[in-house]
Parts: structure tokens; C-alpha cells; sequence
């Protein structure tokens, strides 16, 4: 394997957690699946439906994230936002992702000279 034709799937594996936590970020007050996304596009985090919906579902049903239906302006759509769960969770998460950067940031500077 090339690692051209690689990097897709490593960016994805990287994105993964990434997406999980800059979804929890804009959560505080309640987003519909959409805004969300446009919210994360503008902040440069593009993410698919096809990742965000799924993602959203199974943030509720472990209990970080709560949902309702409202109709304003226009059709149905379900909101989500963080739960008192979520709420709690999220700074430790956060406090872990910045842990985690840290490292990876002294690896780099350590690591081969043709990295970045």
C-alpha cells in the first residue's frame, strides 16, 4: 500500500476522537444535526451527516447528550445538547484531549527530522 492511498484512512482514525470531543464543544446550548454541522464547518471541522447523525444517536444513548423535537421556522428537527452527564464529562475530556496534544507536540519536536 501506497501511503498515499493510506492517509485517508489514518486522518480518519485520527478524526474519530477528535470528532466526538468538537461535537461535545458547541453542545452546550442546543444545536439541531444542521447547525451543528455548519457551526463545526465554520470552526474548520467539516464532518459528514453520515458521521454526525449516527454519532449524535450514540452519544444519547450513553447518556451524554439529550434531545427533543421542536418545530420553529420551518419542519420538525430534533435538538441536542449535552446532559448533566455530558456537562460533567466534557471538562475532563477536554483537560485530556490538551494532555494528550501536549505529548504528541513533544514527540514531534523529538521525533524524525523530516517531520513536520
Amino acid at each position: 500500500m501506497v501511503v498515499e492511498d493510506a492517509f485517508p484512512k489514518f486522518e480518519g482514525d485520527l478524526r474519530r476522537g477528535a470528532i466526538v470531543l468538537a461535537a461535545m464543544s458547541q453542545l452546550a446550548t442546543a444545536q439541531y444535526g444542521y447547525s451543528l454541522r455548519q457551526r463545526l464547518a465554520e470552526y474548520g471541522m467539516e464532518v459528514e451527516e453520515g458521521t454526525l447523525y449516527p454519532l449524535l444517536r450514540r452519544l444519547e444513548n450513553q447518556g451524554l447528550l439529550s434531545s427533543e423535537w421542536r418545530i420553529e421556522d420551518g419542519p420538525p428537527r430534533r435538538y441536542y445538547m449535552l446532559s448533566d452527564e455530558g456537562r460533567r464529562l466534557y471538562p475532563q475530556l477536554v483537560i485530556s484531549w490538551r494532555s494528550l496534544s501536549a505529548v504528541m507536540e513533544n514527540l514531534f519536536k523529538e521525533g524524525h527530522p523530516h517531520d513536520a
